[in-house]
């Protein structure tokens, strides 16, 4: 590089001229094109451009807690470009849109599995409700009642006296199926009908049996009423036993059928 030197000053001088502070830090001109707006598309490119994408994973090796696009778009490289911050806004905005659309679609879906159970269980109620029921028999008066003691019993009163003229039909109180029919010494003429759930119903002193075997259904006639076996006079005597057990008091019983005695 040429130079010049002054002898009366001692001082060498560069030949290029010299810059001012100014000068030096002057960055040249930018064209100005007018950018136009970006698209979501272009904007989403612009964000993995600019390493956007890989910020989670440096933040995760620097910073306890994960930073959400907004403050990426207030302190990061979003800053310094309103295009790619608002690019940063349409996402984020998109997401929570979506998690709302996720959310009220999980609870609809939820609603309807309910709805579904509820009606299931409502066919099951109606398939095994109670039965249609209906009284053992017409133009009665009740002379007898469950654990009365009496002089014609050798233990309490183990069912429930319908008091009838003879001949009267004694109609099956529920559906079910006739399991045995016949003699049976004290009881008189008797029918035993079996229900569904394994109650057993004892038709006793009967003048006839009407349906000795087989399904019947309610209000079917099993018999007469009669004086047979251990009376004093013409009655239905009805015994109502769970599972074929022992008896029990057949007024609640037949109320929860909706019927009154």
């Amino acid at each position: 590089m040429a130079s010049t030197y002054t002898e009366s000053t001692g001082t060498q001088l560069l030949d290029h001229p010299a810059e001012t502070e100014a000068a030096r830090h002057r960055l040249p001109r930018q064209p100005r094109t007018g950018a136009p707006l970006l698209g979501v598309t272009a904007m989403t490119a612009a964000l993995s451009a600019t390493g956007l994408a890989a910020a989670p994973a440096v933040q995760a090796a620097t910073a306890p807690a994960p930073v959400s696009a907004a403050d990426q778009a207030a302190d990061g490289p979003l800053a310094a470009d309103p295009g790619l911050a608002l690019a940063a806004r349409i996402l984020q905005q998109a997401d929570g849109q979506r998690t709302a659309a996720d959310e009220t679609a999980r609870v609809a879906a939820a609603e309807e599995a309910e709805a579904k159970r509820a009606e299931r269980e409502a066919e099951a109620e109606a398939a095994t409700g109670r039965p249609e029921a209906a009284l053992p028999v017409a133009g009665y008066r009740l002379t007898a009642e469950f654990a009365q003691a009496g002089a014609h019993w050798a233990h309490l009163h183990t069912g429930l006296d319908f008091a009838a003229r003879t001949g009267t039909p004694v109609t099956a109180v529920a559906a079910g199926t006739v399991t045995a029919a016949g003699w049976s010494g004290a009881y008189g003429y008797r029918v035993i009908q079996t229900l569904p759930d394994g109650t057993e119903l004892w038709y006793c002193h009967l003048s006839r049996i009407s349906t000795p075997a087989g399904p019947v259904t309610t209000d079917t006639v099993l018999g007469t009423v009669g004086a047979t076996g251990n009376v004093t006079g013409p009655h239905l005597h009805l015994e109502v036993r769970p599972a074929g057990g022992a008896p029990v008091d057949p007024l609640p019983w037949l109320r929860q059928l909706g019927l009154q005695p």
